[in-house]
């Protein structure tokens, strides 16, 4: 078969594949979560058993997760620095969570090195939409992060924290983000 024939053979699958999605869930995803199964991307990486993740999701370095974890569509997982994430966390869609940067080496064209530090997810978190985690953070357990936020310091157990910076807005479990 011809490179010419193949390309066509993979645009019809495509095709075919997105309108399956569309009739079932109604959703369009990329050609990689058509063809892919999200706990098997999982498995891969020796995720956690019930462990979901989406075949675009970026992970780096020394990720570990724990059991029956949801990684939306977009994230990052930075574990150059090593990343530990708890059991039952819902990583929302773009969510962004680092161990490092490149600050002081950029700044120092060259002449610093890059920063890391492990940060670490507890159990039964969730993490709302497009929320970044900076480098050497901790989430402590039930806690509740809200969309868009930017946790560039630890937040405790059991609160629901959100915006830029985030800060603790409630410990009461009632107290929607």
């Amino acid at each position: 078969m011809d490179i010419g024939s193949f390309i066509a053979l993979l645009r019809s699958a495509h095709r075919v594949l997105q309108q399956d999605k569309l009739d079932r869930f109604r959703r369009r995803v990329p050609f990689g979560d058509l063809v892919s199964e999200r706990a098997e991307n999982a498995a891969a990486y020796g995720f956690g058993e019930g462990t979901t993740c989406y075949d675009g999701t970026l992970i780096i370095g020394d990720v570990k997760v724990g059991r029956h974890v949801w990684i939306g569509p977009g994230v990052v997982l930075d574990g150059s620095g090593g990343l530990e994430i708890g059991d039952y966390v819902s990583i929302s869609a773009g969510v962004q969570i680092y161990t490092h940067h490149t600050v002081a080496w950029s700044t120092s064209l060259g002449r610093a090195p890059v920063e890391h530090r492990p940060t670490r997810i507890g159990s039964g978190v969730y993490i709302g939409p497009n929320s970044v985690i900076q480098m050497g953070v901790e989430i402590g357990d039930r806690a509740v992060i809200g969309a868009l936020s930017l946790v560039n310091r630890s937040i405790p157990p059991g609160v629901r924290a959100w915006g830029t910076p985030a800060r603790v807005q409630s410990d009461s479990p009632s107290t929607a983000p």
